[in-house]
């Protein structure tokens, strides 16, 4: 374990913000390692950690705040003295069924590694993904895969963009996506309106799940989220059609509510989003798992360059991972199976 920035028993610099959304210039900008803070002649674990937010100091303890979150009167940690960060991939990771593990982007004899290990993960040791994804995972057929695995229960919630909704929907009631044939591989005819025709059809029930309540989507991605109770969060873009009643145009409450749900995360698995993939890995912290699985090594990369230094790179097809990932997950059933037979 790596402790960085050690001002051995020097209380920290705290100063008033004198208006709201406003710190002095000399503020601590946090990472997304662990922190501790000398506060009253002692050490202090910092709440809610996560990078690029400020340090309040409170009769509650100390806790992480965005900018925006500041209120005047606040108590911010300026400076570095009495600040304390631990490295968490410098721990021994012995136990760690992730042990090999180690902010890389892999290449494709390790993808099996890695697979084999995530579903022991999920199978084993009851962990439950939060999945944030793209819509190139309707586009490669992952949304089969992806639709079993929350309905099997290894899914803890769903953080997406409009874009994968519409997709998901339109697959599921029209039978393409982006208007090609989802069997065929072909264009159709007047096949470009159907994501407009998707889209026009929830807008007709009010939202995803009274559309599903109402028996007029039958399957999909976000009809299994519905029927099995897994929360999701569809955060809106400039480029949105419609948007989807569901989705949050509110980028600041789209931020909260992905913030939610990364903060209570066991295992976060990106599916073919740079976008969301990085504004997510910036809300977690250090010590949370994440995984990164996409077909262009950049964005993989990049993920890590922003500072998500647990980040793992999987250079693949998103729907080949998913496949592989349920596969595996059946074969430690079926070897449960087996054994209990013998």
């Amino acid at each position: 374990m790596k402790l960085n920035n050690i001002n051995i028993n020097r209380n920290v610099l705290l100063k008033k913000a004198i208006l709201d959304k406003h710190v002095p210039d000399d503020f601590y900008s946090t990472t997304n390692h662990t922190t501790f803070i000398y506060h009253n002649n002692q050490w202090i674990k910092v709440k809610n950690q996560r990078m690029d937010a400020l340090i309040v100091v409170d009769n509650n303890g100390a806790v992480c705040k965005k900018l925006r979150e500041i209120h005047r009167g606040d108590m911010v940690v300026c400076g570095d003295t009495g600040v304390k960060t631990i490295n968490e991939n410098d721990k021994d990771k012995e136990d760690d069924s992730f042990n090999f593990m180690n902010n890389y982007v892999s290449s494709e004899r390790r993808n099996d590694m890695l697979i084999k290990d995530l579903a022991y993960e999920l199978f084993f040791n009851n962990k439950k993904l939060t999945l944030v994804a793209g819509p190139v995972t309707v586009h490669t057929g992952g949304d089969h895969y992806l639709s079993e695995l929350i309905r099997k229960n290894y899914v803890s919630s769903l953080l997406t963009g409009n874009a994968l909704a519409v997709h998901d929907i339109e697959k599921n009631l029209y039978g393409t996506s982006l208007g090609v044939c989802a069997k065929s591989g072909k264009v159709t005819h007047k096949g470009y309106r159907n994501h407009m025709r998707a889209i026009n059809h929830v807008m007709k029930y009010g939202s995803i799940k009274r559309t599903v309540e109402a028996k007029a989507l039958h399957s999909g991605i976000m009809y299994e989220c519905v029927k099995n109770d897994i929360p999701f969060v569809l955060a809106g873009s400039l480029r949105d059609d419609g948007p989807l009643p569901d989705t949050i145009t509110d980028i600041i409450k789209a931020q909260d509510a992905y913030s939610k749900y990364l903060q209570k995360a066991e295992i976060v698995l990106v599916l073919g989003t740079m976008l969301h993939g990085i504004a997510s890995g910036n809300m977690l912290p250090a010590k949370t798992k994440m995984i990164c699985v996409d077909i262009n090594s950049a964005v993989v990369t990049k993920l890590s360059d922003r500072g998500s230094s647990q980040a793992i790179g999987i250079v693949t097809d998103v729907g080949l991972f998913l496949n592989l990932l349920v596969t595996e997950i059946e074969k430690l059933k079926n070897n449960i199976g087996t054994s209990v037979a013998n």
